[in-house]
């Protein structure tokens, strides 16, 4: 039994949700369209009950033997025990306890939850990690003067008090990009000042699990030369809020389908939501920046959690890929020939590579001004721009590795059918195992590399992590050569 076990056992106190609770918190009369039609509540439309009933299970193992110091831990302050993911790592040891709960997360998705419950917890303990700074920082939208640093150390409390699950969107719409005044005319802006807070107009995009969430942390992210005053804002409001509107994309899993058809798309989606903000009413003590822009220049240290969490996922799904190809080799008996042993051996590069970025970037960790210990950027930014450069060469591997077995799936009803599922079960064997396990880990496969969500998947890792020349543009401006630079005129003799 854990540390975190034995004290979860004897406390008298904890701070979590079950389940049940979390699925009727979401009834609240939050603005969904989805497929062009506005549903009456999440469960209404299956992809997204899907999702939720997920994300439920997620709530109930906090209280399970199994995954319990994954997902908890006692917080001495609150002498109560709590969700890890609202944890505080004052140490390195304490960040790789708070990697457990990340780890946690991508396996049970799968890794295709980009955005899940523990993400953007993350964002709220990187400004937390700032303190310093953003009790400095002033607003400077006249008639109205929060207290940042104030609201920021309340936020993180509320969160951890109440097991809050929030989505954070940060990026503005896709629009015309040679016009400034286009990128513009979307942004988040402050509308009206009011005595106890002000009202915001304009939308947020990508906003994932923000249909299956309680709370929208937002803020404006690139796109223009110089933000506006009024666009300079940090801030998180309940999803439910007046003006607040949800328009779904497209789903792509497939709810309600055999788990033996599609194991990781029947568990449902995070669908991403166009998040319309009309003359939202944000708190006054639920503003983290008002008018600042050297304060929304802080978007690389406040995130770093947020891009570690991205590439522990990454890290995570590498291993499950790694795991799928060893079955795939076993299952067809291929596992003796070179060509495809130094497939598989690719594979493992890249988990290795991935894991690596991971554990060096925490071994490199450092606190913050705020005493919160960060993990290192460097290492961060290097390894997401590693992930996704080889993302899709490693999907093709995993693929090529199946051959046929992805393009010819016939589903359990078909095995089930008298007429002819014993010729399925009598020329369709594995190495070993029979010709339904064989099918299995094709349509785990399938999943993870192949259909709809996975082709989603795909593409929202590229965006999530940054396009690589941005990438290689941060490491331009992370990565401090002196050192390097004085080592070469040491050798070479350059006074």
């Amino acid at each position: 039994m854990t540390n975190t076990q034995r004290q979860f056992k004897s406390a008298t106190e904890h701070r979590l949700k079950t389940g049940a609770e979390f699925k009727e918190s979401l009834i609240d009369g939050r603005q969904i369209w989805v497929g062009g039609k506005q549903i009456e509540k999440v469960t209404d439309e299956p992809a997204l009950a899907a999702g939720v009933d997920l994300l439920a299970s997620m709530f109930d193992d906090q209280f399970t033997d199994e995954h319990a110091d994954a997902t908890t831990y006692y917080d001495e302050a609150a002498k109560a025990v709590v969700s890890r993911a609202w944890q505080i790592p004052r140490t390195k040891e304490e960040l790789v306890d708070r990697r457990k709960m990340i780890e946690y997360t991508s396996l049970k998705t799968g890794g295709t939850f980009g955005r899940p419950p523990d993400l953007a917890p993350a964002i709220a303990v990187g400004l937390y990690a700032y303190l310093p700074t953003f009790k400095k920082k002033k607003s400077l939208i006249d008639g109205i003067d929060p207290d940042f640093a104030e609201n920021i150390e309340r936020y993180v409390e509320y969160g951890r008090e109440n097991n809050l699950t929030a989505s954070e969107s940060l990026a503005g719409p896709q629009s015309d990009r040679s016009s400034p005044k286009a990128s513009e005319a979307s942004l988040l802006k402050v509308k009206s000042v009011e005595k106890d807070g002000i009202r915001i107009y304009g939308a947020k995009t990508v906003g994932s699990i923000a249909a299956q969430a309680k709370e929208i942390f937002f803020t404006n992210l690139g796109g223009i030369q110089e933000t506006p005053a009024d666009a300079c804002i940090w801030g998180s409001i309940p999803v439910n809020s007046e003006g607040i509107k949800l328009i779904s994309r497209e789903m792509v899993s497939q709810p309600g389908s055999e788990k033996f058809d599609h194991p990781i798309a029947s568990m449902g989606e995070e669908a991403d939501q166009f998040i319309i903000f009309d003359n939202v009413f944000v708190p006054k003590d639920r503003i983290f920046n008002l008018g600042d822009p050297t304060a929304m220049q802080y978007y690389g240290p406040v995130c770093i959690f947020a891009h570690w969490h991205v590439l522990t996922r990454l890290a995570v799904k590498a291993e499950l890929f790694v795991g799928a190809g060893q079955l795939v080799l076993d299952y067809l008996g291929t596992g003796k020939i070179p060509a495809v042993q130094l497939m598989l051996g690719e594979l493992i590069e890249y988990q290795q590579a991935l894991r690596a970025f991971v554990l060096a970037a925490e071994a490199l960790a450092k606190p913050t001004e705020g005493g919160v210990m960060a993990p290192d950027a460097g290492m961060l930014t290097a390894g997401r721009l590693y992930s996704i450069q080889h993302y899709p060469r490693i999907i093709h591997i995993l693929q090529e590795m199946c051959g046929q077995g992805l393009v010819m799936r016939f589903g359990k009803k078909a095995y089930d059918n008298p007429e002819i599922g014993h010729y399925l079960h009598d020329l369709l064997p594995g190495h070993g195992v029979s010709a339904m396990v064989k099918e299995q880990l094709m349509n785990f496969i399938w999943d993870m590399t192949s259909g709809a969500l996975a082709g989603r998947v795909a593409l929202f890792e590229n965006v999530n992590a940054s396009p690589a020349p941005r990438l290689r543009a941060r490491l331009y401006e992370e990565i401090k050569r002196n050192e390097f630079t004085g080592q070469v005129k040491k050798l070479a003799g350059i006074e």
